[in-house]
């Protein structure tokens, strides 16, 4: 996996007239996963799509070294076509294949995307991303929607990452069992 890391240097964000978090430093390498946890509404989504360059900060700089993946509430399927279908338009951009079985999303390959569950398009999400060979995980909630067994599937996946060289960056209100988890409380960075 090719080197990756991701550097934040006095972001703040603001909605509005009111700034969610300030004077917010990060230092990511490959290796290493943090969780970020704050009330809703304090900022974790934003933080996340900052660090994707799909949001400017109000101020401070972020670097990222190595290709990025998204894991959000949108899962970037298209609802008309079946899944395989679905996935297979990302396959076509992003030629390593997900396991399906693995996901347990082998046997719904005929199903619409817009008849999944959320914890069935949740995995279908995480198929397009592990597909994408990323080295940089920014994963939005991605238990939410997801069983026991899925929270378990998904907490493997990161961690084989991890493990693997990759980096994870999590925002999640759920509890994420991973060795050596970081945590990043946004609560701390209000004004």
């Amino acid at each position: 996996m090719e080197a990756c890391r991701i550097t934040a240097r006095d972001l703040a964000c603001r909605r509005g007239d009111r700034v969610l978090f300030a004077g917010l430093s990060l230092d990511l390498a490959g290796g290493e996963a943090c969780q970020v946890v704050a009330p809703n509404g304090m900022g974790k989504s934003s933080l996340i799509r900052i660090i994707a360059g799909l949001l400017r900060p109000f101020a401070g700089s972020v670097e990222r070294h190595g290709m990025a993946g998204l894991l959000d509430e949108r899962p970037a399927l298209d609802e008309h076509q079946p899944l395989g279908a679905a996935l297979d338009f990302w396959h076509r951009l992003d030629p390593q294949s997900a396991p399906l079985d693995q996901l347990g999303l082998a046997d719904l390959t005929d199903v619409p995307v817009r008849y999944l569950s959320t914890g069935q398009r949740k995995r279908a999400a995480l198929a397009r991303l592990i597909g994408q060979q990323a080295p940089i995980w920014l994963l939005d909630e991605p238990l939410n929607g997801l069983d026991t067994r899925g929270v378990a599937m998904v907490e493997d996946l990161v961690a084989g990452h991890v493990a693997a060289g990759g980096l994870a960056l999590i925002a999640s209100h759920q509890p994420f069992a991973l060795p050596d988890l970081r945590r990043l409380d946004l609560a701390t960075y209000t004004r």
